[in-house]
């Protein structure tokens, strides 16, 4: 397997939702670029005037809590202070702190996986809006046939007279 899908892989399982929003946790971003998490919130605070609210924000406790109970295999015992969370933004703004061949590397990556996630979505939008298309033009079809179907398993009255031969 080549080292681009093993990291396209890996940068999938680390983009979760948070407040709506598809992000990247700061401790997993240290992991990527190999600094320590310490040094990365330290680079962003140096530059603070590059990360907007809507760039990166503090996980408040419920969201930490929340995603220790959804993401299994995370190892949330070493985490000692609330991840960061950076959005697609910030994650390319990250760049222009981090100076790392890694970093620069590694946020190419990124910005490619965020990329196809982008498509897959897109996809799966278009797709959605076929079927309905489809459902509101087919509605009426299928209401007929539906109609007969109920029609059918009615069951009959019963008759007063008799069918059949008659035995004497």
């Amino acid at each position: 397997m080549s080292h681009n899908l093993v990291t396209a892989e890996l940068i999938a399982q680390n983009i979760h939702v948070v407040r709506d929003q598809k992000v990247m946790l700061s401790s997993d971003l240290a992991k990527l670029y190999s600094v320590a998490p310490k040094a990365l919130i330290q680079a962003v605070k140096r530059n603070e005037d590059r990360f907007p609210r809507d760039f990166m924000f503090q996980l408040s406790f419920q969201e930490v809590s929340f995603l220790r109970s959804q993401i299994v295999t995370a190892n949330w015992s070493k985490i000692r202070s609330r991840p960061y969370a950076f959005t697609e933004q910030g994650i390319a703004m990250l760049s222009s702190v981090l100076h790392s061949d890694m970093a620069i590397k590694m946020n190419v990556e990124i910005m490619r996986a965020f990329v196809s996630l982008r498509r897959h979505v897109a996809t799966y939008k278009e797709l959605s809006d076929r079927l309905d298309f489809l459902e509101s033009k087919h509605d009426s079809d299928f209401k007929t046939v539906f109609d007969a179907i109920r029609e059918l398993m009615v069951p009959p009255e019963k008759s007063k007279r008799k069918i059949g031969i008659k035995n004497e």
